[in-house]
């Protein structure tokens, strides 16, 4: 006599979260590949046909290329020699100068490029000081903003993965070449830099990828080029899916470029990979008088250009300021007031639609984790490429898949804040599953399988076991998902409906007609609303965020 056994809960739940990511992320990216070869009525081609026959999308896609490749140079260089001079060397102010430029991450792209355009726009403080004094400077707009606001938005992401890689390669490996003769700048260039290279790759790709994605630096500096992300965000809003094919095809360029880039992340990275055991890091040389101030004073001017949109947001909010005009060096609190008494709802939009976002995506995070980690089936391979798979879509090219989806039928969402939450959710879900995947691989299987064999049932074994482990991750890919997902503006501003502004939406309109004082208010909100968890978890639980994990 045979009995049929139900799937365990751990299958049932593997079926449920692989339901959830083929509904709310493969639908909406197939349903955009599949109609970017759907052929328009009235053009009488495919949206890949019309792509390489206007100049425009074929000049909009090379402009992409040339930008994210010069950006990543520039930030590559300015991050591996920042991240070797204070991993190295002690100087005057290394301590202020190490940790300013994490001040970069608080800071939305958003409100970055809103306080560049204040200091260096067409009225920009610095434009008309230097233009009284007779010095006229070439329009900020266009690639000379574009690649300077970029690169100083960026460099922080090779900073941070280079510095790490230094900090834990063994100094014993540089001695060694030297005892042998050769040469300090010579060891470091044939031993050290093989070894680093894997994270200076990395996080090099990573901003190449970040660069094809921006939308808010491109959409308020770019002008008259043409870049990918804009080009596909004006498709789609001045089309309204009337005709999705070009929509679809611009996104599905967005796509396959990431795609092929993280390809090529892993596949070099995976050939250069060194593993260092027991390693010492080498003690920083010490360098003083002439030498030091310079050094110093050379590298705290990069860092200064990068933390300036942050010390402006903060005047600016500050500044009195009569529609488009700023008063600057006269005090006011008429931003403020404005933002708080007559126009609260972006924050409270914001607030509401972030927190619902880092719920539901920790929750989810938890349990994809746990299946992929430590209840692996047929289903979790799919799970973990899945989870993983938002990073490869850039927000404008996620919200059109959404609203191209959930337009009509039973999970009609166009219009309403689910689909704003929902976007947040997908978007930034990798940032959780990776935090809480790091943990459980260090969590031994042994403890959960004592608690069951001493009759907790598995369910109950993981909430009163694992799950109390697990907390200072949860708590850490929470505070890094909110955020990151409080900042968002590329998908939201294109699923958003009226009366469902966040604060970034609300801060990219007001950019766009001249309104850079409530800007600055808005900003500034939003950076304390950014920075509060980081303090709270850093000062009060110690978690530490910006770990490698």
């Amino acid at each position: 006599m045979t009995t049929n056994r139900l799937p365990s809960v751990w299958v049932m739940l593997s079926f449920v979260a692989l339901a959830l990511l083929v509904v709310f992320l493969v639908w909406p990216l197939f349903n955009i590949l599949a109609a970017s070869f759907a052929v328009d009525r009235a053009a009488g081609q495919t949206g890949w046909a019309r792509l390489f026959a206007d100049a425009k999308y074929v000049r909009a896609v090379t402009n992409t290329l040339v930008l994210g490749v010069v950006v990543t140079a520039l930030a590559t260089a300015i991050g591996v020699t920042l991240a070797f001079v204070t991993a190295r060397f002690e100087f005057r102010l290394k301590g202020l100068i190490t940790i300013l430029p994490l001040t970069t991450l608080i800071v939305p792209e958003v409100i970055a490029a809103q306080t560049w355009l204040m200091l260096l726009g067409n009225n920009g403080i610095l434009t008309r000081t230097l233009s009284a004094a007779g010095i006229d400077l070439p329009s900020f707009y266009g690639w000379p903003g574009l690649i300077v606001v970029m690169t100083f938005i960026y460099y922080t992401y090779v900073y941070m993965g280079t510095l790490a890689a230094i900090k834990g390669f063994d100094a014993q490996l540089e001695e060694a070449a030297q005892s042998l003769g050769t040469s300090p700048g010579e060891s470091t260039l044939r031993v050290m830099i093989p070894v680093v290279m894997p994270a200076i790759l990395a996080s090099s790709l990573l901003v190449f990828t970040l660069v094809v994605g921006n939308f808010a630096v491109a959409t308020l500096l770019g002008h008259q080029v043409q870049l990918l992300s804009v080009l596909t965000y004006l498709t789609f809003n001045a089309e309204m899916g009337s005709d999705p094919a070009m929509q679809s095809t611009l996104a599905s360029v967005s796509i396959a470029i990431v795609a092929a880039t993280l390809f090529v992340q892993r596949f070099v990275v995976g050939r250069k990979r060194y593993e260092i055991t027991q390693g010492r890091t080498a003690r920083p040389g010490r360098i003083a008088g002439l030498r030091s101030v310079l050094l110093a004073g050379g590298i705290f001017l990069v860092v200064l250009v990068s933390i300036l949109p942050l010390l402006t947001l903060v005047v600016g909010a500050f500044t009195l300021s009569r529609g488009p005009v700023m008063h600057w060096g006269k005090f006011s609190l008429g931003s403020i007031e404005r933002m708080f008494v007559t126009d609260p709802g972006p924050l409270i939009n914001s607030l509401t639609f972030a927190a619902t976002a880092t719920t539901i995506g920790i929750a989810f995070a938890v349990v994809a984790s746990y299946l992929v980690v430590k209840k692996k089936n047929l289903l979790t391979p799919a799970i973990d490429y899945l989870s993983m798979l938002p990073l490869a879509i850039s927000g404008t090219v996620l919200g059109i898949g959404l609203v191209m989806t959930f337009n009509t039928g039973v999970l009609a969402m166009t219009g309403t804040a689910a689909i704003i939450v929902t976007a947040y959710v997908i978007r930034r879900m990798p940032f959780g599953v990776r935090n809480a995947s790091s943990t459980l691989y260090n969590i031994p299987s042994s403890i959960e399988e004592a608690s069951i064999s001493l009759g907790v049932p598995p369910v109950r074994s993981f909430f009163k076991v694992v799950l109390p482990i697990m907390v200072p991750a949860i708590a850490a890919a929470a505070v890094v998902t909110w955020t990151t997902t409080v900042a968002e503006l590329s998908a939201s501003v294109v699923v958003y409906s009226a009366g469902l502004e966040t604060a970034p939406i609300q801060i990219f309109r007001l950019i766009d007609t001249g309104l850079a004082g409530r800007a600055s208010a808005y900003g500034l909100a939003l950076v304390i609303m950014i920075l509060a968890p980081i303090l709270i978890a850093t000062r009060w639980f110690k978690l530490d965020l910006f770990q490698s994990r």
